[in-house]
């Protein structure tokens, strides 16, 4: 009985996908007579043992190199025996009707040489490369100038990736993606195997260049779909990927349209505009904080300029632009120093100190270099607003701001967990047990619904998989859990693509492992333990700010609040949970208590986790009906990232539950 379909897997460093993508084709194949390969490009992350320990059906090709995605497709090519032949990327994963529905397609289509199938980004998008048109002169001149994403509904702009066209509309189209292309063997044995010119990115076109030019059709066939998390392989290499890219077409316009010398010419002009945008946005993003810091340091000495002489640019002309240029670089390199750029971001106190450091670093110059000694007060103006300017837009980022820089988030991820029995039951104590992220497990969805109301390791069965859309609705959900190996591929991205209008972050734990499938990323479920950890709430320069802190901030509420309060217990009128806060004002100013910290009711044992406090992460979130369990995390989350802007958001969203709390009464 001859082979039905040959699958063809590269690899490069991403053995958790590579593992995922294979669970999920075994499952695919069911009732297909079907061969596997995987050519393996010299993964240095255990992804060959990884193969051979689980996969051992597997034709595994192993090489001592990375000798490039067209090449070593051409390895494997080579032994195929399938009357089809897919080539597929490792970080996929493709539903149970997959090959069936592709393989059905081919052969009542025998005009058909290759498909494709509709590929979605892991939050259910569209990835447009998944059908696409050639890089004709005019085609490549709208992508490159960017008409087509101006214009994408325009049949005369957006003909590259074909987004005027209906994504559930089966259509012939002049590619599909090199991430699934699924060939017929005599198509192959006609127009050859990959172009090993390319190294990666254009060997897909090129092939398919070759096919319809060898008169065969190419079809999107949207009535099955795989998930892609689109340029693993690429994020683990130094690979440039908009040069590689840019690369590639333009050796795809010299092979194919060598009549258009203006076309290489625009090609090279992209590449080049391309690449400085690239690098532009690079530079930005690691260090956009500086730029920040830089036009804050050169705002704050104008400031002082004016301050002293009623005008700004009054002095010297021979001290420009020393004076500009000079003062932001030595708060730069001191914050840099104090790991503000680097470890610390967003740390309000570090930026403190880094300022105070920086001035005293300045003041000295001033005694060194006399010539620009022009006035104190410009340096202690500029010394008192960078102190204002710098900490400031840190701490309104860290309060009102969605930047993924920042890792500490008060409000807990809200998650619920698809599965169900021991898998399910396993995955939840991982979450519980994962103190360095604050998490809320809302609840569980299972496959049906006839344990609804029940409770797994404390967390409720909320409802089955039909009502998960509902769900995500009404629960305000963040994070989505599908534990592998308890709900069907297909359900997966049924349920993906029907919610992809939400702001929701779809993860798959893989079964018999601590590890998590999300938006191209790998987490981890195990963490340190807690006798390890090295809380922030226990470093002295936490503890030092946290007391002048709490000393600061205590002082007027005992001179103009305490007296008035207690006056008010004393003759027997009620003072309420905010009175009886304000009573403990001067435990916290003797040190006993902190404003923010541990519920009051918490063990005395746990000073490890810091002092008990008036208000506090748990104490914001109690209307949540807290867990013990819960309650623990949270005290654990806190205390590994404290900081003085963590409790000055807590104290605000402290203050705003109160306000909140007596306008409903």
């Amino acid at each position: 009985m001859g082979v039905d379909l040959s699958i063809i897997i590269v690899n490069y460093n991403v053995k958790e996908f590579l593992e995922s993508a294979l669970n999920s084709i075994k499952k695919a194949t069911v009732g297909i007579n079907a061969e596997i390969f995987v050519v393996d490009n010299a993964s240095e992350d255990g992804s060959v043992e990884m193969v051979r320990q689980k996969f051992p059906e597997v034709n595994l090709i192993v090489n001592k190199e990375n000798v490039g995605f067209a090449r070593a497709n051409n390895q494997a090519l080579k032994l195929a025996k399938g009357k089809y032949i897919l080539l597929i990327n490792p970080d996929t994963i493709v539903q149970e009707d997959t090959f069936r529905v592709l393989i059905s397609f081919l052969e009542s289509h025998p005009e058909c040489g290759m498909v494709g199938c509709k590929v979605l980004n892991p939050d259910g998008t569209l990835q447009l490369a998944c059908r696409r048109s050639f890089p004709t002169p005019w085609v490549a001149f709208t992508k490159m100038v960017g008409l087509a994403r101006v214009f994408p509904k325009s049949k005369i702009f957006a003909q590259y990736n074909l987004t005027y066209l209906d994504p559930d509309e089966i259509v012939e189209v002049d590619a599909v993606s090199g991430s699934f292309m699924m060939i017929r063997r005599e198509v192959y044995e006609k127009v050859g195997g990959l172009d090993e010119d390319f190294f990666m990115y254009g060997e897909d076109i090129d092939w398919c260049y070759r096919i319809k030019k060898a008169g065969w059709k190419i079809y999107y066939v949207p009535t099955t779909q795989i998930i892609h998390f689109k340029g693993e392989s690429t994020k683990r290499s130094n690979i440039d990927e908009v040069k590689v890219f840019y690369d590639a077409m333009r050796i795809f316009v010299k092979k194919h349209f060598k009549e258009f010398a203006l076309l290489n010419v625009i090609l090279r002009v992209g590449i080049f505009v391309r690449g400085f945008a690239a690098f532009l946005g690079k530079v930005f993003k690691n260090y956009w904080e500086m730029f920040v810091d830089f036009v804050f340091v050169i705002f704050s000495f104008l400031i002082g300029e004016f301050l002293r002489f009623g005008a700004i640019f009054a002095l010297p002309k021979y001290a420009y632009p020393e004076v500009l240029i000079v003062p932001p670089v030595v708060v730069l390199f001191t914050l840099y120093s104090f790991g503000v750029y680097t470890n610390r971001k967003f740390s309000i106190g570090y930026t403190l100190v880094s300022v105070w450091f920086s001035s005293l670093i300045l003041s000295t110059m001033t005694f060194l270099f006399k010539d620009y000694a022009f006035s104190r007060m410009i340096f202690l103006a500029m010394t008192l607003f960078n102190s204002i300017f710098l900490p400031g837009w840190r701490f309104i980022v860290r309060v009102f701001g969605r930047i993924p820089f920042i890792n500490v988030r008060i409000d807990a991820r809200r998650v619920i967990v698809v599965g169900s029995g021991e898998n399910a039951r396993m995955l939840i104590r991982k979450l519980k047990g994962k103190t360095g992220e604050n998490v809320k497990i809302v609840g569980i969805v299972e496959l049906d619904m006839k344990n609804v109301g029940q409770r797994v390791d404390g967390v409720e069965v909320i409802g089955g998989i039909s009502m998960v859309e509902r769900i995500i609705r009404e629960k305000k959900i963040d994070d989505v859990i599908f534990v592998s190996g308890e709900i069907s591929y297909f359900d997966i991205l049924s349920i993906i693509g029907r919610v992809k209008d939400r702001s929701v972050n779809f993860k798959l734990a893989l079964l018999g492992s601590d590890l998590i499938l999300s938006k191209g990323s790998v987490d981890s479920l195990d963490d340190i333990p807690v006798l390890d950890i090295d809380y922030n709430i226990n470093k002295f320069l936490n503890r030092f700010s946290k007391r002048v802190f709490d000393i600061i901030f205590s002082l007027p509420l005992l001179i103009f609040v305490y007296p008035l309060v207690y006056f008010k217990k004393i003759f027997g009128a009620g003072v309420g949970d905010f009175g009886e806060k304000i009573l403990l004002l001067p435990k916290v100013l003797k040190g006993n208590l902190s404003l923010v910290g541990r519920p009051l009711d918490s063990p005395d044992g746990e000073v490890f986790l810091g002092k008990k406090g008036l208000t506090g992460i748990v104490q914001i979130q109690d209307s949540e009906n807290l867990s013990h369990d819960e309650i623990e995390r949270l005290n654990i989350f806190y205390a590994r990232n404290q900081s003085l802007a963590l409790d000055i958001e807590i104290l605000i969203r402290a203050f705003l539950k109160l306000i909140s709390n007596k306008a409903k009464k």
